[in-house]
């Protein structure tokens, strides 16, 4: 068998991988999501569940998630060297880390209590605070057994700690050496384990799981089904690395190897600067549990955020994925000029994808959450107060992308102090935002402080770039942007109003809602594509040309 390396992969035939894999993953997802939204709607039990995966998920996106600080750190040192040199590296790192993770495990089952009041201290209610909040006692009763359910919770998933720092290394890994079907197609994994706990648990109580007395029963179903699905995205890649060469679960010391200590100087203040933003979620929380309607303010919260991250994580994957090993090989001064232009792909790509997807769902917010989960135990209210947060989420899909386009590029240049010093300022804005806004619009003015928060990220990422990169070229970037962003406006109203046009003759019910859906999205679409097209980029043009030639294909 030949030693020679293989050819690497174009950009686009990643990003085709990239994209197949994870739009299957965020489509298994969404079922995920829509199967507990119908088993629990906005109650106890899935309010619990969105409290108690705030310490669990801020490790598993902030360690195992694919452009995580993990990720990239791995993806950016190791891209670099030959594949022989790769698996001592990763033996070393996974030693360290999943030691250090495996304490941080044991911390977290021995402290659930006190770190869930530290998340939502909302749910921990004496009798002069019901009263100085204006709490009945069945609300105040609510809130205790959402308390009570996140508690345990918690400590079910605390194992995810180590699952999620495992997992990660062994992405990073495998896109480092070129594979990049496995890590994108995995998380399938998690959210069949849950469907299949779920379906479990409807099967034996029928419509007896809506029963207060079964919330417990089914918070515990939530949590052992995440959990699982953890413990099966980490053991589908154990074999491709054992067979790749990769790395296994052999324990290494070798601390001192130069390789190991570059990946360590990414990977730390990467963490840590990915770490702050995952801490804005937990300030967006704790907050949220003030609130009267604490349990379905975080449930609403938990269910429009996923409508935006499915489109959101398969478009930053298939961008950001292939993008990031290239970044990292334009690195040096002497590549700059390319490495400019490739940002600017990346942060127009960005635009093209987001910004009409952001008008639409503004303009459509109520029928895609009365289409997507109003059913069983999942209400008018909760449609309504959905509709609400996943407008406030739309408002920033752009700049949360943009972002982490920018991020990438200062982890490619081996800076991750920068974006780290920023997002630490961006924890106290956010915590400023947040109680301002919570005032004004409640839970959606949570989710538009962080909206803000990711706007000036964005900006001040941009100045240090132009200084660090010796300028940039800020016309020929923003000229595009502006032109992108009035062509989304100006297709997000001509969507909503086909809505309300063809909305005066029909029914309120899901066949209604789904037509209104369909013909005003293609509406505001064929609109965006008309004005995008006038514009004569290079990126909206190659992005047209791929879906003409895939409709022909087919």
């Amino acid at each position: 068998m030949s030693d020679s390396p293989k050819p690497k992969r174009s950009l686009a035939g990643i990003a085709g991988i990239v994209a197949i894999a994870t739009l299957i993953s965020k489509v298994f997802g969404l079922v995920r999501q829509v199967a507990i939204a119908a088993a629990f709607g906005a109650g106890a039990a899935a309010g619990a569940y969105n409290f108690a995966y705030v310490i669990p998920g801020f490790l598993f996106v902030l360690l195992g998630g694919i452009n995580g600080p993990f990720h990239s750190a791995i993806v950016s040192a190791l891209a670099k060297r030959k594949r022989e040199e790769i698996a001592p590296v990763v033996e070393t790192i996974t030693t360290l880390v999943g030691g250090l993770l495996l304490l941080l495990t044991i911390g977290i089952i021995v402290f659930a209590e006190p770190l869930m009041h530290l998340t939502a201290p909302g749910l921990f209610v004496s009798q002069a605070e019901a009263a100085a909040r204006g709490l009945s006692p069945e609300r105040v009763q609510t809130l205790q057994l959402t308390r009570d359910i996140a508690i345990v919770q918690l400590k079910i998933m605390a194992p995810m700690a180590v699952l999620a720092g495992l997992i990660g290394i062994g992405f990073g890994t495998l896109n480092a050496a070129d594979q990049y079907w496995l890590p994108s197609i995995s998380p399938l994994l998690s959210s069949l384990a849950l469907i299949v706990g779920l379906s479990g648990l409807a099967v034996s109580l029928g419509s007896d799981i809506l029963k207060p007395e079964y919330a417990m029963l089914g918070g515990e179903v939530l949590a052992w089904g995440t959990l699982l699905g953890a413990v099966l995205q980490w053991l589908i890649q154990l074999p491709v690395q054992w067979r790749s060469g990769l790395g296994g679960l052999r324990l290494r010391f070798d601390f001192n190897r130069p390789e190991v200590k570059e990946v360590l100087r990414v990977m730390g203040p990467a963490t840590f600067s990915s770490g702050m933003l995952q801490i804005n979620l937990w300030t967006d929380l704790f907050f949220a549990s003030f609130l009267k309607n604490a349990e379905a303010a975080v449930s609403a919260m938990g269910y429009a955020g996923l409508l935006i991250q499915t489109p959101l994580g398969i478009l930053s994957n298939v961008i950001l994925v292939p993008l990031l090993p290239v970044f990292s090989r334009l690195a040096a001064p002497e590549n700059w000029d390319e490495l400019k232009q490739r940002i600017r792909q990346g942060l127009l790509l960005a635009a093209v994808a987001m910004l009409p997807l952001s008008a639409l769902m503004i303009a459509l917010a109520y029928p895609i959450v009365s289409v997507i989960y109003e059913r069983y135990a999942f209400n008018q209210a909760d449609v309504e107060l959905t509709a609400a947060i996943l407008i406030a989420y739309s408002v920033g899909m752009f700049v949360y992308l943009g972002r982490d386009v920018l991020v990438r590029v200062f982890y490619a240049l081996g800076d991750g102090d920068t974006p780290f010093r920023i997002s630490i300022v961006n924890i106290f804005l956010n915590a400023v935002f947040d109680y301002f806004l919570i005032n004004l619009l409640g839970a959606p003015g949570l989710i538009l402080a962080t909206v803000c928060v990711n706007l000036i990220s964005m900006l001040v990422l941009l100045w240090f770039l132009d200084r660090k990169l010796n300028g940039l070229p800020w016309r020929e970037w923003a000229f595009p942007v502006l032109g992108l962003t009035i062509g989304s406006v100006v297709s997000g109203v001509a969507a909503w109003g086909t809505l309300n046009f063809i909305g005066q003759w029909g029914q309120q019910n899901f066949l209604s809602h789904l037509i209104e859906l369909c013909i005003a999205g293609s509406v505001g679409l064929a609109v965006f594509a008309l004005i995008a097209m006038q514009l004569k980029l290079q990126e909206v043009d190659l992005f047209a040309d791929r879906i003409r030639q895939r409709l022909l294909r087919r």
